[in-house]
């Protein structure tokens, strides 16, 4: 099972669109995760269309209509792998401790927020993994996202991918 991370689009505020290399990566995997920040709905109804299955939160610069249509928190379970989504972390100092003690009961914890690429494993072995931001790296030196795979029960080939330069046509 083919796995996509994503988080903090922040369209149309940061950026016009959405990347092309996402936008054909969303359609290949099997299950897209979005940790939130997405700013316009409509960039919420381009991912229902064009991905298998979304599971999706909203995040700290999401209005009243996508907090109305997602949740703070999503958990589900892929191929045996236990998984939550969630925007915001606090701050990198004591991470894991205060996630692994926050998410007990799961395997993999997808984030977002800070547009720095994570992935950690915390004491009693929860993942926590950030894919960055496709469309603002701020002080990063890349725009990224993650994919990865689940089979046998398990999380592997997690892979961070770098996204080329935007061009003059893309600049916010």
């Amino acid at each position: 099972m083919l796995l996509l991370l994503t988080t903090d689009t922040h369209v149309p505020k940061r950026a016009r669109e959405l990347p092309p290399p996402l936008l054909a990566a969303i359609e290949q995997a099997d299950v897209v995760f979005h940790a939130g920040d997405w700013v316009d709905a409509a960039t919420l109804d381009l991912f229902e269309t064009r991905v298998r299955r979304l599971v999706g939160v909203y995040g700290n610069n999401d209005g009243p209509e996508l907090r109305a249509r997602l949740t703070e928190v999503a958990r589900v379970e892929c191929g045996g792998v236990r998984f939550a989504v969630v925007h915001e972390t606090g701050p990198s100092q004591g991470r894991e401790r205060r996630c692994a003690e926050r998410f007990p009961d799961v395997d993999v914890l997808v984030f977002g927020h800070s547009h720095i690429p994570w992935d950690t494993l915390a004491p009693g072995g929860l993942r926590l993994l950030n894919p960055g931001s496709p469309t603002d790296r701020r002080r990063q030196p890349h725009r990224t996202y993650m994919t990865a795979e689940v089979s046998d029960g398990r999380l592997h080939d997690v892979r961070l991918h770098r996204l080329p330069p935007r061009g003059p046509a893309t600049r916010p």
